[in-house]
């Protein structure tokens, strides 16, 4: 039989779609990682990069941005520098305005404290749902210990803040966030006499690596939650509370569906919440720019690197599986987790969900943008769990 040798155009046209395939893989696998890799303390590619322009007399001039127009309550980070902003004061500086160049160009807001660091013009930072930084004690004044919480990568940081009652409040943070996040509500939680466990899990500073390196958006790392919760029950703990922001929302569904001491649960808190990982993962990937086309391979690719996708994923965020009474703070302004899921979540289950709409709001920021009404809104859920 005569060997047929493969034409140069055949050889050149397989070559070609074997490159298109690698080049795509790598791809997909460099847009999932927007959200596999997303580095704690980092900000999302969400968020913009603002310019500070001036700082006078209690007064700051950033960027004119939807993100700078925000309002409400936040932090300003910049590389080695943190600070606090209140509300807008007006969205185009007048003339007589200390320190403040009159442009159409720039925002002026409250600076309500540099807490680390300076600000100087010219400085790049973006707002960040933490306004804290450091520790309760450094940061609030409230007395806490170092704590570390068994798991199964290995131990892990937590502060524990004291109070009278036996129902703790376990506070677990989420996507681009670390455990300094949760302390936005720790005053609040503390002048209510619940203990607080604020929770480091894998991949933060302090705790085990994710054995792969990647975040999997709560699939795995609602064990370091159960972790936190045998913590809290070994130590007096007679109930407990989840409050999750983004992932850390989905790791308290996930807990309170999976966990074999589930029924020491009384109550979720859910900020945030990442019901659908699809949507969020494309989002975040759009932000880095990724083109349209490209979408599809990103979620293939986080599904292929973390073993997401598939009923299991989704039915943690079933209606029919909640079990305990489930406060979801939420809005439609949340570019990186879809309100709709969570609305669903709340029109499916009026019995025990109570929805608190945010409008405003970027994602896990629901109580910058109205710390009244978001503490309120607390109020009124913790009341029955007293």
């Amino acid at each position: 039989m005569r060997t047929v040798k493969p034409t140069t155009a055949a050889l050149a046209t397989a070559l070609t779609a074997a490159v298109a395939g690698a080049a795509g893989i790598a791809a997909g696998r460099f847009a999932s990682d927007a959200a596999l890799k997303a580095s704690p303390g980092r900000p999302l590619p969400t968020e913009p990069r603002l310019t500070v322009h001036a700082t006078a007399a209690g007064r700051i001039a950033l960027t004119r941005a939807l993100a700078s127009r925000r309002p409400g309550v936040y932090g300003l980070r910049g590389d080695g520098s943190h600070a606090v902003v209140g509300p807008l004061l007006t969205a185009t500086p007048t003339p007589d305005t200390p320190g403040t160049p009159h442009t159409a160009d720039t925002v002026v807001r409250r600076l309500e404290r540099v807490t680390h660091g300076t600000l100087e013009p010219g400085d790049k930072v973006w707002l960040t749902p933490g306004v804290h930084i450091g520790d309760p004690r450094a940061a609030l004044g409230l007395d806490h210990a170092d704590v570390g919480v068994p798991g199964e990568l290995g131990v892990l940081p937590a502060w524990f803040v004291p109070a009278a009652r036996d129902t703790w409040v376990i506070t677990v943070h989420g996507l681009g966030a670390t455990r300094e996040h949760p302390m936005n509500v720790m005053d609040f939680l503390h002048s209510r006499q619940f203990p607080v466990l604020g929770l480091a899990y894998r991949g933060d500073a302090g705790a085990p690596r994710s054995p792969d390196g990647l975040n999997h958006l709560g699939e795995t790392e609602w064990r370091d939650l159960d972790a936190a919760i045998r913590f809290a029950v070994r130590h007096g703990a007679e109930r407990v509370v989840l409050h999750g922001w983004s992932t850390g929302a989905t790791m308290a569904l996930r807990a309170a569906e999976r966990s074999a001491l589930r029924d020491r649960i009384s109550g979720l808190v859910l900020d945030s919440p990442v019901l659908d990982w699809e949507t969020t993962l494309r989002a975040l990937a759009t932000a880095r720019r990724t083109p349209g086309a490209l979408l599809p391979l990103a979620v293939r690719a986080a599904q292929g690197r973390t073993g997401l996708g598939g009923d299991r994923v989704q039915r943690a965020a079933d209606p029919a599986r909640l079990r305990v009474p489930t406060l979801v703070l939420h809005g439609p302004d949340d570019a990186v987790a879809p309100w709709g899921p969570a609305r669903r979540l709340a029109d499916r289950r009026p019995d025990l969900v109570t929805l608190h709409t945010v409008h405003d709001a970027p994602h896990g920021a629901m109580w910058n943008a109205d710390p009244a009404g978001y503490e309120e809104a607390l109020r009124r859920f913790f009341t029955p769990l007293m």
